[in-house]
């Protein structure tokens, strides 16, 4: 079975923050957009942030001694990808929610994670497994 691309559709108070954050920062490619939403790449899915008021809910859940934001999206990488995304980062001066780490160590599920928001506080994670098999790992 082939994996098909997700869409993701989320707010944003200001677009060209949104551009310089995930075409900038991030290196996502951009495709179509307007006054009011861009398409990105992200990692071969498309999201499109819309230019909006209200970023939305900022709750979080305990997960593995860290207070986890939700909502928050975000990538399995590989993890040369997930290491030079860490230090590209950590070069800009990103502020971390929770700092890049390993998670689970040990257990089933182990995986490298970091999360940050984007300039309209939207909260992203980013992982890695040095086993991908454990992507659903119980």
């Amino acid at each position: 079975m082939s994996l098909r691309p997700f869409h993701l559709a989320f707010p944003v108070h200001d677009l060209d923050q949104a551009r310089a954050f995930y075409g900038g920062l991030l290196g996502c490619a951009e495709g179509r957009s307007s006054d009011e939403w861009i398409d990105f790449d992200f990692y071969g899915h498309q999201i499109v942030p819309h230019l909006s008021g209200d970023a939305g809910d900022r709750a979080s859940n305990p997960v593995d001694g860290h207070d986890v934001p939700i909502p928050h999206f975000g990538a399995v990488l590989k993890m040369a990808d997930w290491e030079a995304l860490r230090d590209r980062l950590v070069e800009a001066g990103v502020e971390f929610i929770i700092e890049p780490t390993v998670r689970f160590r040990g257990k089933p599920g182990e995986q490298a994670t970091m999360f940050f928001r984007d300039p309209s506080g939207n909260a992203l994670e980013m992982k890695a497994f040095a086993d991908d098999a454990m992507l659903f790992a119980t």
